[in-house]
């Protein structure tokens, strides 16, 4: 019979490319990993698999046993979910992985609303970029990811996770206050094509919205700066250094010494924020609330 411990296994390995790796966010060493996954092969009576390059890959009876595992997994999620609700479950620990932004907007809200209606519910937050909450989530390591779309995100189709929409929100121009269209009422891309810029780390879903956007305005993005601090970004913006794109709620309560906001004309650049759980574990007893006062923080924000 197959342990089903050891298809998270296989899962990671597949996820992540290398054992190493994979042992990094299963909290195993990876012998332990190696030892796993000769026992699968051993209980499969197939090679799982192979080495690519400096990592591995699946082979045809992994890429096979990979689709089982996925249900399966999403099974026993579904299974754990219904047993905790059959038992009453309403009391327990939820691990969050948002990125910062994400926390203000509607983690931290929605913190502030499930102590009131569910005191049974422990939230621990974790802060993560997008494109780190999701495999945390995939990982184990989190139980909920709060997360934006970005180039190379799983789709909504994945069979891996269960996905929620929270909300929309455009990025707006953020130039020095002596910007030669510091005083348009909006800022047309296209016009910014010559000027120094300020972006994200390559990685940073905002990197990717902000390539792109550029891309369809028909120049390339190639930042003089980065940061993936806004508060730096709109510093740097503010001494004269380059011209930015930062999403809308990134920008509130903030100070904005020497620098002036304004939309974007024409194709907008929109970050869409959404949260994720593991397939099958949406239903949990003390996943679902949380989810619902998620998606109850979100109510309204969406501006793009």
């Amino acid at each position: 019979m197959i342990d089903p411990k050891r298809l998270r296994v296989l899962r990671a390995v597949a996820d992540h490319r290398t054992v190493t790796a994979a042992a990094a966010a299963l909290y195993l060493t990876p012998s332990a990993v190696s030892q796993q996954l000769a026992a699968l092969e051993q209980e499969t009576g197939h090679a799982l698999l192979v080495r690519s390059g400096r990592g591995v890959r699946l082979t045809a009876a992994g890429e096979i046993l990979l689709t089982h595992a996925h249900a399966v997994l999403a099974q026993l999620e579904r299974a754990e979910a219904e047993l905790a609700a059959y038992e009453g479950g309403t009391a327990g620990e939820v691990t969050v992985a948002s990125f910062a932004t994400g926390i203000a907007e509607v983690l931290a809200p929605a913190v502030r609303s499930l102590s009131a209606a569910h005191p049974g519910i422990r939230v621990r937050v974790r802060d993560a970029e997008g494109d780190e909450s999701l495999p945390m989530v995939l990982d184990g390591a989190a139980d909920v990811a709060v997360a934006v779309e970005y180039r190379g995100a799983p789709k909504e189709d994945d069979v891996r996770l269960s996905r929620v929409p929270l909300y929309a929100e455009p990025f707006d121009a953020v130039l020095p206050d002596d910007h030669p269209l510091a005083a348009r009422t909006d800022v047309q891309l296209a016009a910014l094509a010559d000027d120094d810029w300020i972006g994200q780390h390559p990685g940073n879903p905002c990197h990717e919205v902000t390539r792109l956007a550029c891309e369809q305005a028909g120049f390339e993005h190639v930042p003089v700066h980065f940061s993936d601090d806004f508060r730096a970004v709109a510093a740097l913006t503010g001494a004269g250094a380059g011209v930015a794109l930062v999403p809308r709620s990134a920008l509130h309560g903030m100070e904005l010494k020497g620098t002036v906001v304004r939309p974007v004309a024409g194709p907008l650049a929109t970050r869409r924020v959404f949260a994720a759980v593991r397939r099958g574990a949406a239903g949990h007893p003390l996943i679902a609330p949380v989810l619902a006062a998620l998606s109850a923080a979100a109510a309204g924000l969406s501006t793009g």
